[in-house]
């Protein structure tokens, strides 16, 4: 889960920067930068915090098919009755297992897409004409991490109910 986290926040970073280097080499007009750290953002966003409690809950689920399954197929003497039921069980544990991976990265793109938007909004208000990945930066940069972070927040807060 971590795992894709990171790699979302690294896709971020990374086409954030190959845009803002685009459009940065095509202009001759001095730029407004921002500066944002994107993993710091996915870090303390309540969707994300939301999702990592969603995903542990489902895998306690699936750790207690899986426990109940073991249960009953050890205590099926017949091979024939056994194997169908370690077959009908690894079914329902594949369904189980590719329906939570789908909804996981649905709810993913969400959160990646509701990040995105709300640096837009920031860099939008506050004027800027370029925001680049804090990591990328050595010098230099209006640091917005705070502002998405609190209007992140705030969306959060306003739409907790529709979320559930």
């Amino acid at each position: 889960m971590n795992n894709k986290i990171k790699i979302l926040a690294v896709g971020l970073l990374t086409f954030a920067s190959g845009i803002a280097f685009s459009n940065f080499a095509m202009s001759d007009v001095p730029s407004k930068i921002a500066v944002v750290d994107v993993q710091e953002v996915v870090n303390s966003s309540s969707q994300v915090q939301a999702l990592k409690k969603e995903q542990q809950a489902k895998m306690k689920e699936v750790v207690s098919f899986v426990e109940k399954a073991r249960k009953e197929v050890a205590a099926t003497t017949d091979v024939k009755k056994k194997q169908a039921l370690e077959e009908k069980y690894n079914k329902e544990l594949n369904t189980k297992k590719t329906a939570m991976d789908k909804n996981y990265a649905d709810k993913l793109t969400a959160i990646d897409s509701t990040i995105s938007k709300q640096i837009e909004a920031q860099a939008k208000a506050g004027g800027y004409d370029i925001v680049l990945a804090k990591g990328v930066v050595l010098y230099g940069g209006s640091d917005i991490t705070d502002a998405v972070k609190k209007a992140e927040k705030t969306i959060n807060e306003n739409s907790y109910t529709l979320r559930v």
